[in-house]
């Protein structure tokens, strides 16, 4: 295909999926004002919808902003050549195909970042703080974009780095290589993420001995579920908002809770929200999830193959000199739709799999501390109870709180 015609292709894709993005962004905020539904009636009062609704309106009206901007800068980058401008510099620098790449990649991603770090930093200091959200100081702000840039450059430009070899050496069938990496390194990050990326943010320790601690094991025993690691993290150090997650398998299987969540919760409630993790890791959510994404990545791979010896996909982006990582750009932006497609069949299934973690939690514990969790949560939060359906059909990943609390109180 020309690459005149690629590029509009490019230009009409970037368009339309902002402007979809903006119709589903304006549906759900006409929603925000809705009254709240009578199952929800005891999450907020008056006053603290009031501050959930102008919480909700100012992240729209910021949304709005970031997404117009980012689509002009990338629109921008294609009309004007800067594609090619960053070609050119990385080609200064030096002729290696793989340190060309890297360099070229590196300038087009941190660059971005940091053209965008005063939005970033806005939202931080500036919207989470005035309601009452933000923890973070400048100094950890600033030290958490340096160290995503170095884990950024270190694990990311080595995976680029290995496959652009593996394209050298292999042509097309590079794919098959890279796979191979991929799947090795998800699996790996899967067992070792708290052990090696957590403790560069955030400080863990060991729940403490106690009755939440008694509590959980007593759970944990009761269901059969091997559970050594219980660790605590700062999430304080950030933000008031909490959390709690599983990770791992087999011997490596931890569950990490926010001392946020600890503080907010009562310990019922932190151990229903623990059977609610321990379900989606006996229903093999876990697993299903690891090997969904490696096959998803495989066939992404194999169809970058298809396209990156075509010099047009190169053009299609302003850069005259066809290479690997000019045609992943192209490629990146082409295969976006098919991604979207890819995203709401996982999203669906994601929600289909948190209502099965739900039920498991309430035949194994109890429905009624998950149900109040939930609601503490989403209160300390200001989270959406009126979302709009088409918004959520296309990027939740988790049902709506009134749908779960429904569920939840279906008798077993």
């Amino acid at each position: 295909m020309n690459h005149t015609i690629l590029f509009y292709i490019i230009i009409a894709i970037l368009v339309i999926e902002f402007l979809i993005e903006t119709v589903l962004d304006h549906l759900n905020a006409k929603r925000y004002a809705d009254p709240i539904p009578e199952e929800l009636n005891d999450v907020f009062d008056a006053a603290e919808y009031q501050k959930s609704q102008d919480y909700k309106k100012t992240n729209y009206n910021f949304g709005l902003l970031t997404s117009t901007f980012s689509l002009i800068l990338t629109l921008v980058f294609l009309f004007f050549g800067g594609f090619e401008w960053v070609d050119g510099m990385a080609r200064n620098i030096s002729d290696n195909p793989i340190l060309t790449a890297l360099l070229f990649m590196g300038i087009i991603m941190i660059g971005s970042d940091i053209v965008t770090t005063p939005f970033s930093y806005y939202k931080t200091f500036v919207i989470e703080e005035n309601f009452g959200f933000n923890k973070s100081t400048k100094a950890t702000f600033f030290m958490d974009k340096i160290k995503g840039w170095l884990m950024m450059s270190v694990i990311g430009g080595g995976i680029l780095a290995l496959i652009i070899w593996f394209f050298e050496w292999a042509g097309t069938n590079f794919w098959i290589y890279a796979w191979a990496v991929v799947a090795a390194f998800t699996l790996f990050m899967n067992l070792f993420y708290s052990k090696i990326i957590v403790p560069l943010f955030n400080k863990q320790k060991p729940l403490e001995e106690g009755s939440l601690k008694s509590k959980i094991e007593a759970y944990a025993q009761k269901v059969g579920f091997e559970l050594k690691n219980i660790f605590v993290i700062d999430g304080s150090k950030r933000s008031t908002k909490a959390n709690a997650y599983f990770s791992g398998f087999g011997g490596e299987k931890r569950v990490t809770l926010f001392d946020t969540l600890i503080n907010d919760l009562e310990e019922d409630e932190i151990v229903a929200v623990l059977a609610h993790e321990v379900g989606h890791y006996k229903r093999n959510h876990i697993i299903f999830n690891i090997v969904s994404s490696i096959l998803l990545t495989g066939f992404t791979l194999f169809i970058l193959s298809l396209f990156i010896n075509n010099p047009e996909v190169s053009m299609a982006i302003g850069v005259s000199q066809t290479s690997f990582h000019a045609a992943l750009i192209g490629f990146g932006i082409l295969y976006s739709p098919i991604s979207e497609i890819t995203g709401l069949v996982m999203n669906y299934l994601s929600r289909k799999f948190e209502y099965q973690a739900d039920d498991y939690a309430k035949n194994t514990f109890a429905a009624m501390p998950l149900i109040t969790s939930l609601k503490k949560l989403s209160k300390n939060s200001l989270s959406n109870l009126t979302p709009h359906p088409a918004y959520v059909f296309m990027h939740y990943s988790h049902p709506p709180l009134i749908e779960r609390i429904k569920n939840l109180k279906v008798k077993i």
